[in-house]
Order: C-alpha cells, then sequence, then structure tokens
C-alpha cells in the first residue's frame, strides 16, 4: 500500500476541478503561453467528426488545437511545461505568464489527453504528452522525455503558412468541453478571447485566428476569421461590437485615468482606473438594449481587472445584477503583475480575489473588525504603516463613487429619452392635458398663461426657453423643447431639476405654456416619478410587480400627508383647503376622462 502525502492520480483528478468557467478560459491560458514566448500570430483550431446520431448525421467537436509561432521550446523546456506547477516564468513578473499551471492545469481540465509539440528555428519538432487514464491508471508517473516526431499532417495543413518556430498543443477526447460542435466552441470564445486580449490585438501585436474543419478535410473551413477586440469599455474603435458602433466608440471617457501609487519592496508600482459611459447617441430611441449592440454590451457588465494588459475577469460584485442599465457603463482597473499577492491573483488568472472580495465588503465592518474607531482612523493607520491593502479601499471608494454619479445620469438620459418619446404619444399626459385645456377654455375657463397665446410664435419660444433655462435645463435643449412645445401647441410641458424648496413641484406660466417643475430633490420624486419613469429595460417581470407596488404605496403616502397637512390646519384654513381640493378634483376628473 502507497502512503504518499499527494497520490498523484488523485491530484490530477482534482486539479481537473480547479475551477474555469468554461473551455474559453482554458483555451486563454495557452494563449497566454503563446503571447509570453514571442507569437505575433495564434491560431485557435477545432476538427470535427460527423457522427451518427440516431437517425441523423452530426458534426461534433473532436480535437482543438493552439497554434502559434512562437519562440519554441527545447526538450527540457517542454517537459518543464508539462508538469504541474513547473514552468519557464514562475519568478518572471515582466510577463502574463507566471504560475507554471497553465499547460497541463487548462488542458487537463477540459480533455483526457494533451499533445504538444513545439520546434525552434532549423529544428525538428519535439513532441510529449500527457493521458489522464495513464496517470490514473499509475502507468505515467512522469512526463514522457520529449522526442523528435512529425507533426500530424491534418495540422499541418489546417494551419496554413507554417511557422518556422511555434508550438502547436492539441487536446483530445474532450470529456468535459461543455460545447459539442467547433461552431459552438470558437463562437463562444471569440466574446471572452477578444475581451481578454483586446489590447494586443487592438494595437497589432498579436493576431488570433478562429477556424474549424471537419476531419479528412484540413483545408475546407466552416469557419475562418480573426478575432477582433472586444472593448468593455466601449473605447477602441474597430472592435467586434455591431454596427453602428463597429467602427466608432460607442462610449465616452468618464473623467480621467486615476493612478494610486502602492509602495512594494522599495519600489513604487500604479494601479490605473478608467471609467467610461454609452454615448447619447447610443441611447437614443426605443429600448436600445434589445438591439444587437445593446445585447452585446449586456455581455460586458461588471469592473474589467486587466494585469499586465491582459484581462484576469469582469468583477460583477460592482454592480446591480439585476438591472440592465449596468450595461451602459464601464470600468476598468488596470495592476501590475508585482501586486499580485495584494489583489489576490489566482494561479489559473480568472480572478482578482481580493478586489473582488473588498466589492462586496461594507466599509464599515472594516474598521470595525480591525479594532479602529473609525474609517478615517483606520485609513490614516494603514497609510502611516503603507499597509499595502490601502489601495484596496481606496480603489474601492473610487469606483463606488464613480459609479453613482455615472448610475446617475444614465438614469436622467433614460428618463429623458422615455419622455422625448412620450411627448409625442397621442396618448400622453401633455397631449391629453392640452387637449383637456383647450374644451375649458371653449366653455370659459381662462388661465394666466391663456394670455400669452396672442404673442408670436417666436416670442412664445424665447420665453419658454429662458424658463426652462432659469430652472436648470440645458442651453441647447431648452432651445430644442422650446421650438417642439410651440410647434405642437402643448399647454403643458415637465421639467425635472432640483429646487430649493420644500415643494414637491412648482408651476410657471411661460409663452402661453404652463411649465411643471417636478423637485428631483424630494421625496416623492423618488417614490413615484422616478419610479415610475424607469424604462421597461430596466427590470423584469417580478421588478415591474416590485416597482408597482412602490408606486402604489408613494402615492397613498403623498395623500396621506396632504390628508395630515389639512388635519393640522386651524378651523378658517381647513375650509380653503377643502374648497381646493374640491376644485382641483373637478378639473383632475375631466382631466383624466377617458372619452
Amino acid at each position: 500500500m502507497s502512503y504518499e502525502i499527494l497520490p498523484i492520480h488523485l491530484a490530477v483528478k482534482a486539479m481537473r476541478d480547479s475551477g474555469y468557467k468554461n473551455a474559453a478560459y482554458a483555451i486563454a491560458e495557452l494563449i497566454d503561453n503563446s503571447i509570453q514566448a514571442g507569437a505575433t500570430r495564434v491560431a485557435l483550431i477545432c476538427a470535427e467528426v460527423e457522427r451518427r446520431v440516431d437517425v441523423r448525421v452530426r458534426r461534433q467537436i473532436d480535437k482543438i488545437a493552439i497554434l502559434d509561432n512562437g519562440s519554441g521550446m527545447g526538450a527540457d523546456v517542454l517537459r518543464a511545461a508539462l508538469q504541474f506547477g513547473n514552468g519557464q516564468y514562475l519568478d518572471n513578473r515582466s510577463g502574463i505568464g507566471r504560475f507554471g499551471m497553465g499547460l497541463p492545469n487548462s488542458s487537463l481540465s477540459q480533455a483526457k489527453r494533451v499533445d504538444v509539440w513545439s520546434w525552434k528555428a532549423g529544428e525538428r519538432p519535439l513532441h510529449s504528452h500527457l493521458d489522464l487514464g495513464a496517470i490514473v491508471a499509475g502507468n505515467m508517473r512522469e512526463v514522457p522525455t520529449p522526442a523528435v516526431r512529425a507533426i500530424p499532417d491534418e495540422w499541418k495543413k489546417a494551419g496554413g503558412p507554417w511557422p518556422n518556430s511555434g508550438t502547436l498543443v492539441v487536446w483530445s477526447d474532450l470529456d468535459r468541453c461543455q460545447w459539442r460542435t467547433a461552431r459552438a466552441v470558437i463562437e463562444n470564445s471569440e466574446h471572452t478571447i477578444g475581451r481578454v486580449y483586446r489590447r494586443f490585438i487592438a494595437d497589432g501585436r498579436v493576431s488570433i485566428r478562429l477556424a474549424s474543419f471537419v476531419a479528412d478535410h484540413p483545408t475546407t473551413f466552416d469557419i475562418d476569421r480573426l478575432a477582433l477586440p472586444n472593448d468593455p469599455l466601449y473605447l477602441t474603435t474597430g472592435t467586434s461590437c455591431p454596427d453602428p458602433w463597429s467602427k466608432d466608440a460607442m462610449f465616452e471617457p468618464w473623467g480621467g485615468a486615476t493612478p494610486f501609487t502602492v509602495t512594494v519592496d522599495g519600489g513604487e508600482h500604479e494601479v490605473v482606473v478608467r471609467f467610461s459611459i454609452a454615448k447619447a447617441d447610443a441611447r437614443k430611441g426605443h429600448n436600445p438594449g434589445d438591439r444587437p449592440y445593446g445585447r452585446h454590451a449586456a455581455g460586458n457588465v461588471g469592473v474589467s481587472v486587466v494585469r499586465a494588459d491582459r484581462e484576469l475577469e469582469l468583477q460583477l460584485g460592482w454592480t446591480s445584477r439585476h438591472d440592465p442599465r449596468e450595461r451602459w457603463w464601464g470600468c476598468e482597473v488596470e495592476i501590475p503583475a508585482v501586486l499580485d499577492e495584494i489583489f489576490g491573483v489566482t494561479n489559473d488568472k480568472q480572478c482578482a480575489r481580493a478586489l473582488a472580495e473588498m466589492s462586496m465588503l461594507d466599509l464599515d465592518q472594516v474598521w470595525l473588525r480591525e479594532g479602529y474607531g473609525s474609517f478615517q482612523e483606520l485609513m490614516q493607520a494603514w497609510e502611516q504603516d503603507r499597509d499595502p491593502r490601502l489601495v484596496l479601499l481606496r480603489v474601492k471608494q473610487h469606483i463606488e463613487s464613480n459609479l453613482s454619479e455615472i448610475r446617475k445620469k444614465i438614469a436622467a438620459q433614460t428618463a429623458r429619452e422615455s419622455r422625448r418619446e412620450n411627448r409625442h404619444d397621442p396618448n400622453s399626459a401633455e397631449v391629453r392635458g392640452t387637449e383637456a385645456t383647450r374644451k375649458r377654455q371653449l366653455e370659459g375657463f381662462r388661465g394666466t398663461s391663456d394670455a400669452d397665446e396672442t404673442k408670436t410664435d417666436n416670442e412664445r419660444s424665447n420665453d419658454v426657453r429662458q424658463a426652462m433655462v432659469d430652472a436648470g435645463v440645458d442651453e441647447a435643449e431648452a432651445e430644442r423643447r422650446s421650438v417642439e412645445i410651440i410647434r405642437d401647441g402643448r399647454k403643458y410641458e415637465f421639467v425635472h431639476a432640483e429646487m430649493q424648496t420644500d415643494a414637491f413641484f412648482s408651476v410657471r406660466p411661460k409663452g402661453g405654456t404652463i411649465l411643471i417643475q417636478l423637485n428631483t430633490d424630494h421625496s416623492a420624486y423618488k417614490h413615484l416619478v422616478a419610479l415610475l419613469e424607469q424604462d421597461p429595460e430596466a427590470s423584469d417581470v417580478a421588478g415591474l410587480r416590485d416597482r408597482m407596488r412602490k408606486s402604489h404605496e408613494g402615492l397613498k403616502l403623498l395623500l396621506e400627508a396632504w390628508a395630515r397637512y389639512e388635519d393640522e390646519l386651524s378651523d378658517a384654513l381647513k375650509d380653503r383647503a377643502r374648497d381646493a381640493r374640491a376644485d382641483w378634483g373637478r378639473v383632475a376628473r375631466e382631466f383624466l376622462r377617458e372619452d
């Protein structure tokens, strides 16, 4: 009986469950090795076979290969590369590799066998492999000594112009790859690969080819294209984002790049945080989130953590997961490899665990747990001690404060687009209110605002524009809206802006139009207007039900507030309030009439 501390067959089986999110991230490990080896061209090539399933012949994935034109490996390096926890770059912090787990761990997480051929310029290819079946049976206790072996003809043909030096990794017996066809592997990997290596692809350092063929036809490709960069900040041009944003940037920068300096082992290193927000043009029209580019953005929600120009992950802990509007902002945290331990970078390069944990941490709990009297006291102590964790707290504060402002702008942008559509709706409140007012005018009821209807259209438009600017509306928007109001003959227009008063709204007759300014700083605005004006894309069915419930409660609270207001008045004022309530009710009945 063997009493090994770590029985090799059990260890390797456990490593298969090490947690790659999917095959795309396992493939990315191999691309890391290629880039670290100086490759400028990398190819993901999938081979399919045709199998009869019931009465139908179906294509299924048979092998997955990564081919590069890197520097290639000699025998010793190749053998070490197939060892778990070994490799060429264990102590190298200058590149995207380092942990020595990539090739064997990623390969056996998806397949039972991995074959590797590698060759240097002017030399014949060397081959070695790992076979899970042999390892579990106890027949493979060492990485086989690399030997000269010809590269199979199918890969020579499928690889196109063959590189003078490079490496070919082939996975076979794909028992754990969740995608069963070459198209599924490529299309599901393309989004991830384009995002992970977006900087390398965008600046031309690396091209990544995506190709597939059916066995026995290695020169006939069903898919053969280059991966495009996928920028979750949408500031890069020429990306995989669908038209009309494939050539132009769909977002714009929010502020500038903010650096945070960290001192480690006597050296200073920078963590850089960037933000972006969707351009107004990207959010125009009805439900932009359901358009191809909106759906593309939905696949890039989160804070992108970039290490050595390579993305580790999109962290979701910073997001409101059930709010589809989260797709309209971007955030990137760039860290140098020397800060791996501080940020908790895992050996599969899929996570910066310490930053992810910080995103979900209540800051009050930090200083309480550390035994300080306040958060500021904790910050001061960590600063004096040069505690490297301080950068995590500062990055957290910076991300949260900026996202708060960005979300406010996106919410205002959403509401503005919704209101713009509604104003032209024949059933909108503005149109129905105008019709009810015209009817009352014919019945002999006159209002203060009616006198200005005798002015010229230009005079009325100028009056309305100035009143809107005074209320805080942007000059250009006020100009556009004032022209629309007079042109369409609308009697009412709503302005959403903060007011230095306790009033929920104000009424300003100008240019024959009644401007109703809603106080965005009032609790009633938050409980009713903001809640009801959210775009439908911002909620699922459960979310819509919750909004209806909250708005119903908000309306009842508003009426309760009026009831209490009347109750507290003196008897003399109570009569005036009741009369006003009755008169308002009569006008409201006419405005709300459905016929």
